[in-house]
């Protein structure tokens, strides 16, 4: 009887450095990276993530993300704690603003099913010809093909030290946009048309602080989708889209993994917790922003390229469905920050006037919800927390009003469940080590 000769064994890496993208899509037809060891290191140079994408139709998915990671053991089931290391500006400048889709230019959805208004090429290929809103054109028959413009926009430079930015003038944005890839710092392997070739210069001289983070960050979904729509609220536009890329609502729930959150507070010293759909979990990132307020309400921000140090951890068995995340803490609400020794000590003393013998041991969690708007993300968070903690939704709801709050991520459907949660929850769920190293509890 012959014998099959085994698998050969696949070597994970210590260490995995990416500097490769993916042409906008993300799921299980993506290559992915690796594999890295359980415990090791990722570092990606990573290119900006929504403008220049968004003028770029070849691109399908309107990001431009890095290629996917495999970690070592990971299965579905499990989950993949992301240790945020680093995160490094390098982009000189950037631009951003408020959009709109010319008429023509797409077919349902200008992110992901572009298509030129001159020829009427589905993901038409295009050069930058010369400098503003019309210098994309499509190669084959030279129409202005961009699926979007600016309704209101700035071109914004930053210190040396990336710490402050500053947003230009005209002349200063058109000298920009005439070298504007050197200026993004684009990545070799990038293929956008970088969005400073624009230069918009509707708001000149209004000066403001980085600080950067990353609004795509997370695993890779189960199904094959555009990757600015990995979550529940851009991911609602595929459902029953006239394009290639339509799903279900039921496919879209089960397939997820909500990587696009746009939470400004994924950022350096961070821990994020992600949901495994396929095997390795193929852990990619990109979008990197260098600033951003909550709810990122213009639709965009300042997009740029940087550097990025990961480390990852497999859970075993932990069955989550979106992310979870551990903030720092003066990212936290102020209701959900641990009390400090003198806030305990006086909670004890009250306790005790009351007849209560002892308090109870919290920390602080936050958990991702996503959905078509505001509500139903909310929704979703309320139920993923209460799955998680084996809580019904009220004590959720009574929590996150009493010891935390709910943040929004990004306008229309990303948010944050946040709240103290009891400890003996978090360690029967295995979260307890990263409760420990991020606030020193437990």
């Amino acid at each position: 009887m012959a014998v099959e000769p085994a698998a050969p064994r696949i070597e994970a890496h210590p260490t995995v450095f990416v500097d490769t993208f993916t042409n906008g899509l993300l799921g299980p037809d993506v290559e992915m990276l690796g594999p890295v060891e359980d415990g090791g290191h990722v570092v990606v140079n990573t290119a900006p993530g929504c403008w220049g994408p968004m003028i770029t139709p070849a691109i399908r998915g309107g990001h431009e993300v890095a290629q996917p990671v495999a970690v070592a053991g990971a299965v579905p089931g499990d989950a993949i704690a992301i240790r945020i290391k680093d995160i490094e500006v390098t982009s000189i400048a950037t631009a951003s603003g408020n959009d709109m889709s010319p008429e023509g230019s797409f077919n349902g959805d200008p992110y992901c099913a572009p298509v030129c208004p001159g020829c009427g090429a589905e993901y038409p290929e295009t050069r930058l010809d010369g400098i503003g809103q019309d210098s994309v054109r499509c190669v084959e028959c030279g129409a202005d093909a961009t699926p979007f413009k600016f309704t209101n926009g700035y071109t914004i430079a930053f210190d040396h030290a990336r710490e402050v930015g500053v947003t230009l003038p005209q002349e200063a944005a058109e000298r920009i946009a005439r070298e504007p890839a050197r200026y993004a710092a684009l990545p070799e392997n990038s293929v956008q048309n970088p969005i400073l070739a624009f230069a918009p210069h509707d708001i000149v001289g209004l000066a403001t602080r980085l600080r950067p983070f990353m609004g795509q960050l997370g695993t890779t979904p189960s199904i094959t989708v555009p990757d600015s729509h990995n979550a529940g609220d851009f991911g609602s536009f595929l459902v029953g889209a006239p394009h290639g890329y339509a799903i279900t609502a039921e496919e879209l729930a089960e397939h997820r993994t909500d990587g696009h959150m746009d939470i400004d507070a994924v950022r350096t010293g961070a821990i994020l917790v992600c949901p495994v759909k396929l095997p390795g979990g193929g852990v990619y990132l990109g979008d990197m922003h260098a600033l951003q307020g909550d709810g990122e309400i213009a639709g965009h921000t300042c997009d740029v390229s940087g550097t990025v140090t990961l480390q990852v951890e497999v859970i075993k068995g932990l069955g989550i469905d979106g992310p979870l995340l551990f903030p720092l803490v003066e990212d936290l609400p102020y209701l959900a920050r641990p009390l400090s020794g003198a806030e305990r000590a006086r909670a004890e003393a009250l306790a005790r006037e009351w007849g209560l013998g002892e308090l109870e041991e919290s920390a602080p969690i936050s958990v991702v919800g996503t959905g078509p708007d505001l509500n139903s993300a909310t929704d979703n968070g309320l139920e993923r927390a209460a799955e998680l903690l084996g809580m019904e939704v009220p004590e959720v709801k009574n929590r996150a009003t009493v010891a935390g709050a709910i943040e929004i991520g990004r306008h229309p459907g990303v948010v944050q469940v946040t709240f103290r949660a009891p400890l003996e929850r978090l360690e029967q769920r295995e979260l307890l080590p990263y409760v420990r190293d991020q606030y020193g509890i437990g």
